[in-house]
């Protein structure tokens, strides 16, 4: 297997400034917040160190000095964490699919991706499942969720065949994008370095394309976008 693979390489997203998390986010980036008991993204980087990934790339933005203090190296966790720093060389957060292509030349053609300020602590960064997708021509493959009630749309249907659709699937249902995934660097190469870029177009686009296949995860998952919700979460 190549050297950059799935399994050892991921990015977790820690940059933006979470604004409906105020007054808690004034001070602390949501990742940094606590969640029964260990800061958000440190599940994730447990999650990920026990499935096999050693290197993990974080992009910071806001009060982004705070977090390579918090996690260091990352080698107490067994990781070596590099940043991808877009607040000191770029005045602030590029969203996104902006900030997956700056953070390229530090990641393998394929990774894992997970937002920092979710929860999800069942989830497995499944060797077997980077392999399979490695192999494939896919641009991404996404993890999808029941429609939480702030967003009852949701985001992407089902296909028959695992295929993401940008309709309703079979069921008759959309589901919600998890912010669980396996991307890769295609996705975002054309992305200009250093310019804000959301991920969702480049999403329907690979759909259109057939080329973004989908999962459900049906264990718990929060998206701790307000105190109310991090209340909630304890």
């Amino acid at each position: 297997m190549p050297a950059h693979t799935p399994t050892t390489h991921a990015l977790v997203l820690a940059a933006g400034r979470g604004e409906r998390m105020r007054p808690l986010t004034d001070h602390t980036p949501k990742p940094l917040l606590p969640v029964r008991g260990k800061p958000l993204i440190v599940w994730h980087l447990e999650a990920l160190a026990a499935a096999g990934v050693r290197q993990v790339v974080i992009n910071t933005a806001w009060l982004e000095d705070t977090i390579p203090a918090a996690l260091g190296d990352g080698s107490r966790w067994g990781l070596q964490i590099t940043y991808s720093m877009e607040g000191r060389d770029h005045g602030g957060a590029l969203e996104t699919a902006g900030g997956i292509a700056k953070a390229l030349p530090l990641l393998g053609e394929a990774f894992w991706l997970v937002a920092g300020d979710i929860y999800a602590p069942s989830f497995r960064f499944d060797a077997s499942a980077a392999a399979d997708f490695a192999r494939s021509d896919a641009l991404a493959h996404l993890w999808l969720v029941p429609n939480p009630p702030y967003h009852p749309q949701g985001d992407f249907g089902i296909a028959a065949n695992g295929l993401g659709l940008d309709g309703p699937g079979p069921d008759g249902q959309r589901w919600t994008y998890s912010s669980l995934a396996l991307v890769r660097a295609e996705l975002c190469r054309a992305v200009p370095v250093g310019q804000k870029a959301a991920l969702g177009p480049l999403l329907f686009d690979g759909i259109r394309q057939q080329r973004i296949s989908v999962s459900r995860f049906d264990g718990p998952w929060h998206n701790v976008g307000t105190p109310e919700q991090l209340a909630e979460l304890h």
